[in-house]
């Protein structure tokens, strides 16, 4: 097992240009570049879609290139830790980049729909990898004085995708390359590769034993009827298929608890562990920020923004999680113990304040913008500040031998929580009236929609407080001694 407090000491007083400097220089370019590709593979994708269904047809499927490329993700989120003890830090990230870079060849030379999507699927179980193995590898490669601060770098590499990857799908779309966008990634995925398996221990754990297959079935049915759910119109219909989800949660969770081989590390669903509480917090900052997908639209039906500005006013929550993370990164103790319960309230103000200025149309949208973006950027913030601390919290909490599948699960829970809170917010939506497509239908919905979604944040702030009462953290206390 790692020791949590390697080279704590030396390491305690470094700043973020550490990471930039001798063997943490290859470290951190590895590890971001793969979240890099993941991030910026999403929104380039997002913005050639409509260019892909003019070319190659398949309108009818359009939504089901996001549901099997976030339903792969998954899977291969829960794979990861897996793979890491399996191929060693090196060739988890090489097979990881491979797999990426063949979803990728797939969707650019598909003819049709179906061998797209099973690029996209490709795709998504690679990206998952890349994704998941960000936080495995940050505590083999960095000391414990630098992980807060590794994890900084991947949320900012996160928020400059937001920006950057609309903006280059733009490009392609624009010249009607939409293949152009897949294959730009080969090269990329390439360098990945081969940085990765000359720069990265090669050490394995030997880890052996059977496959969670019950669990992993069923996450995966969860996640495809939630994505099913979510391009549904009908009120009935959604509220059907969010509890056969809740059906299926019920059966996963159960299962889970029965099992000998498990999906998640020993003490994540015992309610009295610190890591059952931590995996929480993140679960309920995920469903707290999913109604941001409504923000585009409501700015342009309520307040006559441009698709642009919406967009990049939206974007401000990706914004502020970053600068949250560039800004908490480098507390230590107390201080950054504070963070995990500061976080949630931060979400919970932000979301309050969506939900009063964003219905406000009398005034003008100048009365309102400065309290609005304020507000939308606070949500990304409360979650952007806690993040570094949370994930070396789970880094502490985890059970010794279980390092790996702890890391690997707090992207396998991001996720799972992002489509399970995007699946609720569609639902609310529409039984506040969006569908209407009136402006009191959308005014309805933005108050019922962040109104009731700020519970998540609130509840965030219970199970927080419970984490650290549960039991102390070690990674934060070895710092307090520094």
């Amino acid at each position: 097992m790692l020791d949590k407090t390697k080279n704590a000491a030396a390491a305690s007083d470094a700043g973020w240009l550490t990471l930039f400097f001798g063997g943490n220089a290859i470290h951190s370019l590895v590890l971001s570049g793969g979240v890099a590709l993941h991030a910026l593979n999403i929104y380039i994708v997002t913005t050639v879609m409509p260019s892909i269904v003019r070319d190659i047809g398949g309108l009818g499927y359009y939504a089901w290139s996001t549901t099997l490329f976030v339903a792969a993700s998954i899977l291969g989120a829960a794979l990861s830790a897996r793979l890491l003890g399996r191929a060693g830090a090196g060739g988890a990230y090489a097979v990881a980049a491979l797999v990426f870079g063949l979803g990728s060849l797939t969707c650019a030379v598909a003819p049709g729909m179906a061998l797209l999507l099973a690029g996209r699927a490709i795709q998504g179980f690679g990206g998952g990898l890349l994704y998941a193995l960000a936080y495995g590898v940050i505590r083999m490669v960095f000391p414990a004085a630098l992980w807060a601060r590794a994890i900084g770098l991947i949320s900012a590499t996160w928020g400059t995708a937001t920006l950057v990857g609309p903006a280059v799908g733009d490009i392609f779309a624009e010249y009607g390359a939409w293949r152009a966008a897949f294959w730009s990634l080969l090269p990329l995925t390439a360098v990945l590769a081969t940085l990765a398996l000359s720069t990265l221990p090669r050490t394995t754990s030997g880890a052996r034993g059977p496959l969670p297959l019950t669990q992993l079935a069923l996450l995966i049915g969860i996640v495809l009827v939630l994505s099913v759910s979510g391009t549904l119109t009908a009120t009935a219909e959604q509220i059907a298929g969010v509890s056969a989800a809740l059906v299926l949660f019920a059966m996963l969770i159960a299962g889970e608890r029965r099992a000998a081989a498990r999906l998640l590390p020993q003490g994540a669903l015992n309610p009295r562990s610190p890591l059952a509480a931590l995996y929480a917090t993140i679960a309920l900052a995920m469903i707290g920020m999913q109604p941001e997908i409504y923000v585009p639209y409501l700015l342009q039906e309520l307040h006559g923004r441009s698709p642009l500005a919406a967009g990049y006013i939206a974007a401000l929550m990706a914004l502020g999680w970053t600068a949250g993370s560039m800004t908490s990164a480098h507390w230590e103790g107390s201080r950054a113990r504070k963070t995990i319960t500061a976080g949630p309230f931060f979400g919970l103000a932000g979301l309050l304040t969506i939900a009063a200025f964003m219905p406000m149309i009398s005034g003008g949208f100048a009365a309102i913008a400065v309290p609005l973006c304020l507000g939308i950027a606070a949500v990304g913030f409360g979650i952007g500040v806690a993040w570094p601390h949370i994930v070396t919290a789970v880094y502490a909490a985890a059970p010794a031998g279980e390092e790996e599948k702890a890391a690997a699960s707090i992207t396998t829970i991001q996720l799972f929580a992002a489509s399970l809170g995007a699946a609720l917010a569609g639902m609310t939506a529409n039984l506040a009236g969006i569908g209407e497509g009136t402006a009191a239908g959308a005014t309805s919905a933005a108050i019922w929609l962040f109104g009731l979604f700020a519970l998540a944040p609130a509840s965030g702030v219970v199970s927080a407080r419970r984490a650290l009462g549960a039991g102390p953290n070690r990674h934060m206390q070895n710092q307090d001694m520094h």
